[in-house]
């Protein structure tokens, strides 16, 4: 949703490459007032492909170079255990996304959860968000599996990429915060499935 997927993950800050436009979209949502946080399964941590240490750098310079475009990541929160480890943290399980709730002061029930995979948007409806499928990543593959039934689980919104889906996100904070507030009115980007 951020930055690109690699089949043999993400090892260091020289393979990061953010997908288009996604620090733009960070910057406006900043503006807005919308508190961004990262929830992330980290199975390289648990597969022992790289150190906590090796993480915890590529999210301090994310959150550097995302700043740097006028953007913020007010938190991560990873889950660096193997898949085969039954953790609570671990998406589709919403262990993080409450956590981040309780520590965070947010009302997960007025938060957009982003992602791309089924697992992001099992996690999200778990927590008690709404959420919001991208097709960038593994989005696509997810959209077919969804489109095509292999699977009930359902999205509240689709859109193309994080830019794509800014004047969705911008739109309902704004109506949160009242109709006054509201920076955009349209979600023509957007496609809800039911």
């Amino acid at each position: 949703m951020i930055n690109e997927d690699r089949d043999d993950y993400v090892k260091s800050w020289a393979e990061v490459r953010f997908i288009k436009g996604v620090r733009g979209a960070l910057k406006q949502i900043h503006q807005a007032g919308i508190p961004v946080v990262v929830i992330t399964n980290q199975a390289a941590v648990g597969r022992r492909i790289i150190g906590e240490a090796d993480l915890l750098d590529i999210h301090t310079r994310m959150q550097r170079a995302v700043k740097k475009a006028g953007g913020s990541i007010l938190k991560f929160y990873y889950c660096p255990h193997h898949p085969d480890d039954r953790c609570r943290c671990r998406k589709p399980r919403s262990g993080l996304l409450k956590r981040a709730g309780r520590e965070l002061h947010l009302d997960l029930s007025q938060c957009i959860f982003v992602g791309d995979t089924l697992r992001d948007i099992q996690a999200g409806k778990r927590a008690g968000c709404r959420t919001l499928l991208v097709k960038t990543g593994q989005g696509e593959t997810t959209l077919q599996k969804i489109l095509t039934g292999q699977t009930m689980i359902r999205p509240d919104w689709v859109c193309r990429d994080l830019t794509a889906a800014t004047p969705l996100l911008l739109n309902f904070y704004g109506q949160i915060a009242g109709p006054a507030n509201a920076p955009y009115s349209s979600t023509k980007a957007t496609r809800i499935i039911k």
